[in-house]
């Protein structure tokens, strides 16, 4: 029973990890620079700069927000176009993944026997696992080019300055979840196995003789030992 629940929170946690991969897909705001209030002045902010995936923009102190898409694949960063694949394969191994899940559980009635469940079930935690790792390489390498366009403004004070934005904390958040989920997974499907010994064990003398009965040989006088023999001579 345990066993079933746990592989359904495994499968759950999985689940919520990857919606959160994918929201991350559609949000905007992954890099945030703004223009004045800064430093704990008084100064109104004037504008914000942010960049998703798929766009930059510009929004102004009355909310007025122009957008330039990405709209022509070879002008696109390459670092943009190395994240939206990572993120794209991360998600599709994880849906490979959750698949597979779905036929190596113990609550449902296909996948074959136990020990085919079981491999299934480690094989789709492979893919959970390689695509997390997908997943959070995409997102490493992001932050990576933020903070090295932080450490330039700073050199540099008229180039702007950016921030993290939350959609990396929730995708770094959904990844945390998928590898948990996969790791409970695995660990159900890990059985410890006794093989059977090839050499019969001997049973004892009693247990022989409580088994196969009383041996002829005991009430025969000439299978007696010989030191018996000569007690009875002696005598």
């Amino acid at each position: 029973m345990w066993r079933r629940l746990a592989q359904i929170l495994g499968l759950l946690l999985c689940l919520l990890g990857w919606g959160f991969v994918g929201c991350t897909l559609a949000m905007d705001y992954w890099r945030v620079a703004h223009l004045g209030g800064q430093g704990g002045s008084s100064v109104v902010e004037t504008a914000r700069y942010w960049s998703d995936l798929w766009r930059d923009c510009h929004e102004d102190s009355t909310l007025v927000v122009n957008c330039v898409g990405f709209w022509v694949l070879w002008t696109v960063k390459t670092y943009i176009q190395a994240v939206r694949g990572l993120l794209m394969i991360g998600l599709c191994l994880g849906l490979i993944g959750t698949v597979l899940t779905f036929f190596g559980m113990e609550c449902t009635r296909i996948g074959g026997d136990r020990s085919s469940k079981d491999r299934m079930l480690i094989t789709a935690s492979a893919f959970h696992l390689v695509g997390c790792a997908s997943d959070v390489a995409g997102y490493c390498l992001y932050i990576n080019r933020v903070v090295e366009a932080f450490l330039q403004s700073k050199a540099d004070p008229s180039k702007l300055s950016y921030e993290i934005g939350a959609p990396l904390y929730i995708g770094l958040v959904g990844s945390f979840l998928i590898l948990l989920g996969c790791t409970v997974q695995c660990a159900t499907a890990c059985r410890v196995n006794h093989p059977k010994s090839r050499h019969p064990m001997v049973p004892f003398a009693g247990e022989k003789e409580h088994i196969y009965g009383p041996s002829k040989k005991s009430h025969d006088p000439t299978n007696a030992s010989p030191y018996k023999m000569a007690s009875v001579v002696f005598v």
